[in-house]
Formats: C-alpha cells, structure tokens, sequence
C-alpha cells in the first residue's frame, strides 16, 4: 500500500529487481520468519511490470539474489521469469 503507489509517482526509468526467494515458506534459511509462496512472487512480480509499463516499458531487470530450497527455488523462479515476460 506504500511502496508500489511511491514507485509509480516516482515515475523510474529503470527498474531493477533484487529477486531473494529465501523468503519462501520452504526455504530453512530464513527460519519461517517469512511464509512466502509462489502467489506472493507472481503478484509482486504482475505489481512491478505494471508500473514499468506506465513509466518505463520493458525497462526491469531482475538479479537472483537467493533461495536456497531448489524447489521452492526453482517454481518461484518459473512464476518470477513468466510474468517478467509480460513487459
């Protein structure tokens, strides 16, 4: 509720994503602090392509960062790279 509407007034010509996927609910590294799923991942990633469209299209990069459980890894990364194909 702050951050997307802070990122489109900013009006970016670039957006670069630090894509961590440790933050998945299987993943041990972080302990269950976080309990993100697959869902969480495909919404962030639609929230952040609908921005670059209005500011600044096909302009997103996206760097691996982390994930540790190579499944959770590995499906998160799939639904990631789908909707990052949608720019």
């Amino acid at each position: 509720n702050e951050v997307f509407p802070k990122l489109e007034e900013f009006q970016p010509d670039l957006i670069l994503i630090s894509a961590g996927f440790d933050a998945h609910r299987r993943d041990e590294l972080n302990h269950g602090h976080v309990q993100l799923e697959e869902p969480d991942y495909e919404w962030f990633t639609q929230s952040v392509v609908r921005i670059s469209n209005k500011c600044c299209p096909g302009r997103v990069v996206s760097v691996l960062e982390g994930g540790y459980n190579l499944e959770a890894l590995s499906s998160s990364v799939s639904v990631h790279v789908r909707e990052l194909m949608s720019v």
